[in-house]
């Protein structure tokens, strides 16, 4: 049975409130192994890199490149058999 897993927006600082996504590094429908960078996002600080949480497939990107998203928001979706 497939699972969903929730993909959030990282606190990448300690004094990170939201970040802007620059790229996305996969696109949906593409398969995804736990620890693969799947984003970039920008600090006010720097731009790093959000690894998937789980290995499957990026069904569902829900925010998109250039958008700012608060932290703990749902970014996306990981489906895993």
């Amino acid at each position: 049975m497939p699972t969903t897993t929730e993909v959030i927006m990282p606190q990448l600082g300690f004094d990170m409130q939201e970040g802007k996504i620059q790229r996305w590094l996969k696109r949906e429908g593409e398969h995804v192994d736990r620890g693969e960078p799947i984003a970039e996002v920008e600090t006010e600080k720097v731009t790093l890199q959000v690894e998937s949480y789980d290995t499957g497939t990026l069904t569902t990107i829900l925010r998109h490149e250039g958008e700012v998203v608060p932290v703990g928001e749902k970014i996306a979706e990981i489906v895993a058999e």
